[in-house]
Formats: structure tokens, C-alpha cells, sequence
């Protein structure tokens, strides 16, 4: 097998150490070097300089957490890194220890047979790290809130069947008065404001229940976290609209798409970036996300065509930008779920809008252009022939004749 890179170097990451091997391969005859760093910056830049003594242009390591990012960080410079699936590099069973991981990985790096995971560039990684971190504050906040729900149902305050949103302002003002003290339902009513979704009889005997001291402190607790989270995450939108600037232009563009908002945009840019020349084509950004069938064959028979696991996160916000995108009227969008739904189910209709939508951004990006809809009719331009010739026969098989004449 021909060798492509004559000094590479493999390393397996741990958490407190990294093994590097490094093949120099000169003539028919290849060596390997092998030696252990630890991973504090020091050892780190101990490994640089070993490697850069040993003259190796490319470093594979495997894709282990968090563990593999400050020796990316450190070794970044001085050769070409590639980042590796470690599902895609495994060695043969029986032979694992951390010596035979790193020589493996060296020897399929040297060959080429290292397929490069995604990994980009320093400010989408920041902006990446502060909306992950939102959305688990997010997802944090509403547990808190459904807990809320509990303590009142355990009340006995029916709060929640009364009112669509416990935490908009008469619902937070209620809750507010309940850990105060306050049990009277007519003045708990006084506190409410604007429309609620039930009537003020209605909420008045919503508001007639057993609240003990336990009930006031764990809706204390709850409403305090609630609001420590709140101001995470207004601090986290801060420091993403600083963070933002290399990418203003590519957000103003993508929120011209259906369902994508800001917020959607900038997590978009974040986990697929902006340089869309490290994606072959479309096709491979949205197998790497995870919204197409996998490859499962043999012998000629498919035996499964689930989705692959791709980018749980970007997948998650396609799905939900979907969703939105259906319900925008007169959109290309939208007749295409319609369309799948029937035939295919709800479920695997959405995963082909999703994919729809992918497919947009990635020559949107690549191309600076802006969202252009097909229009609601695309489908029926693209297949005028075969829906007319089966009205016509439905015509037919009712008991009719017809004669088609184009219309001036």
C-alpha cells in the first residue's frame, strides 16, 4: 500500500497522559518512536518539540471528550492535525493498549487511511461553547419550572390549568405572593393582569388549595433558581453578540430562511461554521449531521435505513427550525411535508424538511446568497405531466369523456 506520509505521528489521549508514536518511514525501512507525556502545558510542549525533532508534518489523535482539545491548542502550527472518530480507527480486538493504539493510528494516518473529522476554526469553537452552554441553562430552567408545577399541583393549586405560562407576569406575581405568605384567592386575583386563558371565576377557585410552609420554601427555592438561571443567560447572549462579528453576515443571511431566527442562526454558524469548502458537497454536510438514511447492506438487501447519529446538536435545532418552517403558508417548505406526510408519516417528513433546509445553507454559505423559495407549486410544476394524465384517468374511470385544450 503506498505511503503518503513518510513522518507522522499518532497519539492516544488520555486524560493525564498522551502516548505518542512517531513512524519515520526512510527507504523499506520504517521505525517507531514511542514515548509518554503527561497532559499539563508544560509535557504538552515537551510533545511539540519531540515531534517537531522528528520532523512529522501530520499528527492524528482520536476524538476523546474534552481531553483531545489543549493538545489540539498546542500542537496547532506545528504540523497538520487531523482529529479522528475513534468508531472509525479502531484496532483489532485483543491487541488495545495504549502503545499498539498510537502505532495503529500512525500507520493508517501514513497510508491515508484517515478520514478527518470536522473541527472549526477558534472563534466558531468559543461561539459554539456559549449557545451549547445556553441551551443546557435553558433545559435547566425548564426543569425547575415543571417542579414548580408539581409543588402546585401537591397544593393543590390548579395554577397551571388556569394559566398558559406560570412564569409570564401574572403568573410569577401569584407565585411571588404565595411564598409571601399570601393564600387569599381573591387577592391572589388581584394580581393578575391582562387576558388569562380561564375566567376570573375560574382562576378564583384554581387559586383555592393547602399550601404549607414546606410548599413556600421549595416555590422559593425554585423561583430563586429560576432567576440566577435567567441572568446566566442574559450574561451568555451578551458575550455571544461580542462574539459574533465574523459571522454577522453569514446570520443576517441564514434568518432569510423559514422558522430561522436569530438565535437559530448564529447555533447554525456555530456548529458548522462558515468555510463550507471543508464539506465535499451538500450531500456529505448532511450525512455529518446526521438528517440521511445510513448505509446498512448486505448481500444485496438493505436491513436498515435509520438515521445516523451525526451532530446531535445542530440536528435537535433543524429539527425545531422545521417544525417552524411548516407552518410558514405559500412555502416550498411546507409542501414538502404535506406532501411526505402522507406517504411517509409526520416523523420522517420533518427529517426531510430538516435536511431541505441544510441543503440550503450549505450553498447559501458557500455562495453568499440569500434564501430563495421554490414557491408552494414546485411539486406540481415538476410532475405537471403525471398529475394531469392521473386526473384524467380518475375522470375516466368515473364514466366520463374528457377533452384537454390548453387555456390561452
Amino acid at each position: 500500500m503506498e505511503v503518503l506520509h513518510s513522518r507522522c505521528a499518532g497519539l492516544d489521549v488520555h486524560r493525564d497522559s498522551v502516548v505518542a508514536c512517531a513512524r519515520i518511514a526512510e527507504g523499506n525501512q520504517v521505525r517507531h518512536h514511542v514515548e509518554q507525556f503527561g497532559t499539563t502545558t508544560a509535557e504538552l510542549g515537551r510533545l511539540r518539540d519531540w515531534l517537531v525533532s522528528h520532523g512529522c508534518t501530520h499528527v492524528v489523535m482520536e476524538a476523546t471528550g474534552v481531553y483531545w482539545k489543549p493538545v489540539w491548542n498546542v500542537l496547532h502550527g506545528s504540523a497538520e492535525l487531523l482529529l479522528a472518530n475513534a468508531a472509525h480507527v479502531k484496532n483489532v480486538p485483543g491487541r488495545k493498549t495504549d502503545v499498539n493504539d498510537a502505532t495503529w493510528l500512525s500507520d493508517l494516518l501514513a497510508h491515508g487511511l484517515v478520514r478527518a473529522s470536522f473541527v472549526p476554526d477558534k472563534p466558531a469553537q468559543e461561539l459554539r461553547a456559549l449557545l451549547r452552554t445556553r441551551k443546557q441553562l435553558v433545559r435547566e430552567k425548564g426543569q425547575h419550572v415543571q417542579r414548580i408545577e408539581k409543588v402546585l399541583q401537591d397544593a393543590n393549586l390548579k395554577l397551571t390549568s388556569s394559566v398558559s405560562d406560570i412564569m409570564g407576569q401574572s403568573g410569577r406575581a401569584i407565585l411571588q405572593a404565595l411564598v409571601d405568605g399570601e393564600t387569599d384567592p381573591d387577592r391572589l386575583l388581584a394580581l393578575t393582569t391582562g387576558r388569562l386563558k380561564a375566567s376570573r371565576s375560574e382562576l378564583r377557585e384554581a387559586l383555592r388549595g393547602h399550601v404549607t410552609p414546606h410548599h413556600r420554601f421549595l416555590l422559593k427555592l425554585h423561583l430563586e433558581q429560576i432567576a440566577n438561571l435567567e441572568t446566566a443567560i442574559a450574561t451568555i447572549d451578551q458575550e455571544v453578540g461580542h462574539g459574533l462579528d465574523p459571522f454577522r453576515a453569514q446570520v443576517a443571511l441564514l434568518v432569510t430562511i423559514p422558522g430561522v431566527g436569530d438565535l437559530m442562526a448564529q447555533v447554525i454558524v456555530s456548529e458548522i461554521g462558515i468555510d463550507m469548502s471543508r464539506f465535499p458537497s451538500a450531500g456529505h454536510l448532511i450525512s455529518w449531521a446526521g438528517l440521511c438514511p445510513r448505509n446498512d447492506e448486505s448481500a444485496g438487501k438493505r436491513r436498515s435505513t435509520r438515521l445516523r447519529k451525526g451532530a446531535p446538536w445542530l440536528k435537535t435545532q433543524l429539527v425545531q427550525a422545521a417544525w417552524c418552517a411548516t407552518r410558514a403558508r405559500r412555502s416550498y417548505l411546507r409542501a414538502q411535508f404535506l406532501r411526505l406526510k402522507t406517504r411517509r408519516g409526520p416523523r420522517k417528513a420533518i427529517m426531510a424538511v430538516a435536511a431541505s433546509m441544510l441543503n440550503a445553507i450549505y450553498y447559501m454559505l458557500r455562495d453568499g446568497v440569500a434564501y430563495q423559495d421554490l414557491g408552494p407549486d414546485y411539486f406540481d410544476r415538476l410532475e405537471h405531466g403525471k398529475i394531469l394524465r392521473r386526473l384524467v384517468r380518475k375522470i375516466e374511470d368515473l364514466g366520463y369523456d374528457i377533452e384537454l385544450k390548453r387555456v390561452a
